[in-house]
Formats: structure tokens, C-alpha cells, sequence
């Protein structure tokens, strides 16, 4: 996410500059999981259902990475007087609030703290410094005509074809979306997100950055990026998941920029993770920070250093299909991704306008260790946006906004492919990619999400295609559906209903069975049989619409 520099009133900067948003904040490092009242083969006591069922589903051990981190632990911490703010599990430790050196050292004497961190930060820094970029002020409120049922968000959804998918009935539905951002102001009162509660698609909000804290404040940059994929007004603003189901939470203190927020990221990933979610979307990027001391350099970025990355990569490993922004430092003299961009198998997101080409300022790879990011590129500059206020939608720039649009599209793709799992829905996007050979500043390129339904089909049942010569696919549909020839030459091609009455006829081959697939689409719901004579071949296969 794009970071800029906005000055503060000199009345505002005089009251504030005394307030430090993060005073005497540390990271506690564990140094095990010892006598651990949590067992591996108990995981409901610390996993819901969902998250047990995608680990079983995907083959997915349950190993220590999973295990909460030891409570008795976390009670010796907080005997000595320090404030307990997040554990992490996945890290083993937690981040505490301490109000005097005394009680850090009383911390630091424990036997299983490993070591500290200081989390301390500056607070003219902070109060000078904002991290939202998200929307084009200058750009007056949009004014196009509604003529299409995606409206505003038309273009980001054409651009990579996926209107396809949403037509078959894959709008992301059982899909489970957690949002990490800097705040979701407007969220609850704002049209585009009615449906999502009034159809208790709204799974809930916790806030990692302030104890027990309101997240529809401080920020609409969470909006916005949640609009991309939630939004829900048909001829005016549609989303790319418009019927997912969404849980927020508040990760990144858009007034500073501290290495504590990279804690606060991880351990909300490990909360959405225990919940069961399925994609996490992330707007947020880190490289410099307030106090340079921790400011990432460019061999941080290998994907297995920065605190961020770490975490990721765990959630990856857990079956959680991780998409977050590239960066927005490609004007910069340090023009590379930020983290957790850098995870190798998290799916980075680079920006491009509506004629497809790269925006300028969506950052490059490759990451240090020589792998090409951005993975895939999605709209990130004049993208329509949901803003906060009554009805209003403006235009952004950012990766901030090409991250959502490509993650709720993937929802849709995993929802339409329940079999395939998180690498092989990052896969499936980066192969339909149009990039003939794929490098640092478009990744694989822009997806397309027609052909990367085709892949994945043809990933499981490549088989049964060239062992048949024909598959029709999804199957059973109550949409679009789609024919897949593997012959030579032409095919004679009938459509039968189920009592038998001939319903279509043509001859056809793999580069014309378009009609065959507008048919399809078209007939009510019922049972057929699709018969095909080609190569000595007589095929028959049943397809059911409902």
C-alpha cells in the first residue's frame, strides 16, 4: 500500500504530539510449548469445525504450529504487572504493554521468555505520518450510467473475465473472507453492504490495535477494499464476491508505522485461521518504519524474515488462500514489494489501469532470493470504489485495491472448484495469466478467470478427458456451462432429454463447440444425455441443470 505524507493542523500536531500510540509495547518470546494443556489430537478444543474440516479436506496435519500458546505462560506474564495484548501461537509468544522498566526486567527473568523486543515508538513520527492511500480526493463523486448490473465496478470484473463465473452462480457463496486493514469506517451504514447483513454474510470484527476497540473508525481504506469484493447493489456497485461471507479486523494503525503492527497482522491471521476462513485479503505492506532501526532492507525481503512473512507463509501451510497487495514504491528509489508480499506461496498483487498496462507505482520484484513478483495483476489504478459516506463511490489508485478485487474473484474460483486446494487456485490464476513468459513488473499478468476454470478442471480430470474425448463441466450446473473437446477433426454432436426426445443436433470440433455450450446453458432445469460420434468414438455422458 501506497504510503504518503499528510500535514497535520498545527492545533491537531500540538495536541497530539504527546500521545504515543504505542508506549512500552513488547514482543515476549517464548522459548516453548511445554506442559502445554493443549493436545494434537484434541484440536476441537482450540479449532472450530470449519477449520478442522478444511485441514481434513486437504490433507492438512494438525502440528504445533497449531497449539495455542501455553496459558500458564501468558498467567506468569501477566503477574508481574505487564498488560497481555495479542499471543501469538504460530510465533509463541505475545505482545504486552509494560509501564516501567521494572516490570520488563520481572518479564524478562521468567525462565521460558527467550528474549524481548521492543515495540517503542516516536511520537512526532506518528503523528506527522499517514498511511492511507486510498482513494483520489481530488476525484469528484463518479458519474456513469448504470446501464450494466456490476455498475460502477464494471471494470475491474470485465478486465479479467469474471463475470463468467458469476453467471454459473459462483458469487462466492460458503466462501469465508477475513479483511486485515487500518479501519472500516461507514462499513455498517453504507448501501453497498446491506445484503451482506441482512443475509448474516457478516461473520463479525475484532480489533488487533486497540483492546476492545471500534473498527468502523480511524480509516475507510478497509471499506473500500472490502467493497471491491463485498459490495452488493445490482446496477449500480457489485463486487467481485458479493455473496461471501466476511469477517474484519483492524491490524494496521494507520497513525504510525510500527513493527508492532506485523505481530498485530499475525495474530489476527491465526484468529481468522482458527474461525475457519479461507482467503485472507490484505492490503498493507511493510518496509520503513518510524524508528529506522527496524526498517526492512532489501535482503529482509527472501520470504522467510520479516515478522509479517513469517506469518503468511504459517497460514498458507494451513490451507488459507493468502492475497495481499505488491506495494506502491515502483516510483521510489526502493521500487521492490514490501512484506508480506515477499511469501512464496502468498499470491501478490500488482496494479494495472483499464488498458492493462502496469501502474507506474506498483512496486516490482523480484524478491531477494530471485523470485519473480508480482505473482498476478488485477485493476489497481482509477479503480471504482465504495467511499465512505451516504451512497458515495469514488475512484483509487493503489495495489491497496487490486488486492481485493483479485482475492474476491479468487473466492468465487475456489467456491466453483471446492476439490482444489489454496496452491492450486494460486496456480490455476497465475497459468491464465496473458503474459507469454512471466517477469518482475507483471508477474504471470492479469488473469483470466474463464481459463483458469479450465485449468483447474483439466488438473483433475485430465484423464477422463483424453481418455473421452468429451467432458461438459460444471456438472450439474444452474448457469453457464462449458464443453471440452479432445478429438481429431469433426464431431456429430445430439442432445437428448431424459425421455429421449432429440433436443439439439450439429457437427462440431474443438474449434466451434461454442453452440454446444450456449445450448447447454439455456436449457431448464432436468437431466440430458450428450451424445458424440468422432474417431471411431461413440461418447455418451449425462449432464443434469438445476
Amino acid at each position: 500500500m501506497k504510503r504518503f505524507f499528510t500535514l497535520f493542523s498545527f492545533v491537531f500536531f500540538c495536541l497530539s504530539i504527546n500521545a504515543q500510540i504505542a508506549p512500552g509495547k513488547y514482543w515476549v518470546q517464548f522459548t516453548d510449548k511445554n506442559n502445554t494443556p493443549y493436545f494434537i489430537n484434541r484440536p476441537e478444543d482450540f479449532l472450530s469445525e470449519r477449520a478442522i474440516q478444511r485441514r481434513q479436506d486437504y490433507g492438512i496435519a494438525i502440528d504445533e504450529y497449531d497449539l495455542p500458546v501455553n496459558p500458564s505462560y501468558l498467567k506468569a506474564v501477566a503477574a508481574t504487572g505487564a498488560t497481555l495484548l495479542h499471543p501469538s501461537k504460530w510465533l509463541n509468544g505475545v505482545t504486552v504493554e509494560v509501564g516501567n522498566e521494572t516490570v520488563l526486567e520481572l518479564v524478562e527473568s521468567l525462565p521460558f521468555v527467550q528474549k524481548t523486543r521492543s515495540l517503542e515508538d516516536e511520537p512526532v513520527k506518528q503523528m506527522l505520518k499517514e498511511r492511507d492511500d486510498f482513494i483520489d480526493e481530488s476525484v469528484a463523486s463518479l458519474e456513469m450510467n448504470y446501464a450494466s448490473f456490476y455498475g460502477y465496478a464494471a471494470p475491474q470484473i470485465e478486465q479479467l473475465n469474471g463475470a463468467v463465473l458469476h453467471e454459473m452462480g459462483f458469487q462466492g457463496q460458503d466462501v469465508w473472507i477475513g479483511v486485515c486493514d487500518g479501519g472500516f469506517s461507514y462499513v455498517d451504514k453504507h448501501e453497498a453492504f446491506v445484503s451482506m447483513y441482512e443475509e448474516n454474510r457478516f461473520l463479525g470484527a475484532r480489533d488487533f490495535v486497540h483492546k476492545n476497540g471500534d473498527v468502523y473508525t480511524e480509516s475507510s481504506h478497509g471499506t473500500s477494499c472490502l467493497g471491491l469484493m463485498a459490495a452488493n447493489v445490482p446496477n449500480k456497485y457489485v463486487g467481485t464476491a458479493p455473496q461471501a461471507s466476511y469477517y474484519l479486523c483492524r491490524t494496521e494503525n494507520v497513525r504510525s508505522e510500527n513493527v508492532l503492527e506485523e505481530y498485530n497482522w499475525v495474530s489476527a491471521a491465526e484468529f481468522l485461521d482458527s474461525l475457519g476462513v479461507d482467503v485472507i485479503s490484505t492490503s498493507l505492506g511493510y518496509v520503513d518504519f518510524d524508528d529506522y532501526h527496524w526498517n526492512h532492507v532489501y535482503s529482509d525481503l527472501d520470504g522467510m524474515t520479516c515478522v509479517i512473512t513469517k506469518g503468511s507463509e504459517i497460514a498458507c501451510s494451513r490451507g488459507i488462500l493468502c492475497v495481499t497487495s505488491a506495494g506502491n514504491e515502483g516510483t521510489t528509489s526502493f521500487p521492490y514489494i514490501s512484506a508480506p508480499a515477499d511469501g512464496e506461496h502468498v499470491l501478490t498483487v500488482g496494479a494495472v489501469g483499464t488498458n492493462g498496462l502496469r501502474a507506474n507505482f506498483s512496486s516490482v520484484g523480484p524478491t531477494y532470493d530471485g523470485r519473480i513478483k508480482p505473482d498476478v495483476m488485477a485493476l489497481g489504478q482509477g479503480t471504482p470504489v465504495v467511499a465512505a459516506g451516504e451512497g458515495m463511490y469514488y475512484d483509487g489508485n493503489g495495489t491497496s485495491f487490486s488486492c481485493p478485487v483479485l482475492a474476491g474473484m479468487a473466492a468465487c474460483l475456489w467456491q466453483a472448484n471446492r476439490w482444489s486446494t489454496a496452491a492450486e487456485i494460486r496456480e490455476a490464476l497465475r497459468q491464465s495469466g496473458n503474459m507469454t513468459a512471466p517477469n518482475n513488473y507483471y508477474g504471470y499478468g492479469i488473469p483470466d478467470f474463464k481459463k483458469a476454470l479450465d485449468y483447474l478442471f483439466l488438473l483433475k480430470n485430465s484423464d477422463f478427458v483424453i481418455k473421452s474425448g468429451l467432458s461438459v463441466f460444471p456438472n450439474p450446473s444452474n448457469g453457464n456451462v462449458n464443453v471440452m473437446l479432445k478429438i481429431d477433426g469433426n464431431a456429430e454432436v445430439k442432445v437428448y432429454n431424459q425421455i429421449g426426445k432429440l433436443l439439439y443436433y450439429n457437427t462440431i470440433n474443438v474449434c466451434n463447440s461454442n453452440g454446444l455450450d450456449v445450448f447447454l446453458s439455456n436449457v431448464e432445469s432436468g437431466m440430458y444425455l450428450i451424445n458424440v460420434i468422432a474417431d471411431e468414438k461413440n461418447i455418451t455422458t449425462k449432464f443434469i441443470k438445476y
